[in-house]
């Protein structure tokens, strides 16, 4: 603790936009991770119960059972929910059902997004503070170098490469884990939007067979 205190210290002002970043990375990271798994929805046990239900052409047991988890915030059951309501109306055609699946889709897909592209940014704030203290801090060692007392020359020198040192090492601890959370999260959402991707085909193309025996009896 007392060595990251010490780095704080003589890494200068140009530590400061280095730990704002760290704690809004932190932050944001945190905030979407209880976002992303709070969406995500347990699909096979989703799809066996919305299967079922639609091979037995009982459209209100899958929109109850898809509205029970949209209370929960989950993403996949709030996009079948909005198509299975218009499924379940004779009177609309399969293009409704396909427009609300879609439509759906696009009203939660930046839910899950939200500030997310923030974080590329503050990694980038926290790399270029830390080069920029780098450079600040070499400027000052090669003018003690040049300009200061001797007797000075040392310690002006050795602080001068602390604070480009400090900074350069501040910027990466930083950059490095906000992008890594990033990449991570964003994974995490793409693997959310696919299995809602599927589902919804899925879905569509039973209702659609459901139809067509229907229509054929």
């Amino acid at each position: 603790m007392e060595s990251i205190i010490l780095a704080i210290k003589d890494g200068g002002v140009w530590m400061a936009p280095i730990i704002i970043s760290f704690v809004f990375a932190l932050a944001i990271m945190a905030e979407r991770a209880l976002v992303i798994f709070g969406a995500k929805a347990n699909q096979a046990k989703l799809m066996a119960t919305v299967r079922k239900a639609l091979q037995s052409q009982q459209f209100d047991t899958a929109i109850r059972e898809c509205a029970t988890l949209k209370q929960k915030k989950q993403i996949l059951p709030t996009v079948l929910h909005a198509g299975l309501q218009k499924a379940s109306n004779p009177g609309k055609d399969m293009k409704d059902m396909e427009g609300a699946l879609e439509q759906a889709t696009l009203v939660e897909f930046p839910r899950l997004t939200k500030r997310m592209a923030f974080l590329p940014m503050l990694a980038n704030v926290a790399t270029l503070s830390g080069l920029l203290g780098t450079i600040v801090g070499l400027i000052e060692a090669f003018d003690a170098v040049a300009n200061a007392p001797a007797d000075q020359k040392q310690v002006m020198l050795a602080a001068g490469i602390s604070k480009a040192m400090y900074t350069t090492a501040g910027g990466l601890v930083v950059a490095i884990p906000t992008l890594v959370g990033n990449a991570f999260l964003t994974s995490m959402v793409s693997g959310i939007m696919d299995q809602v991707d599927q589902s919804a085909a899925e879905v569509l193309n039973e209702v659609r067979a459901g139809r067509s025996t229907k229509a054929a009896k």
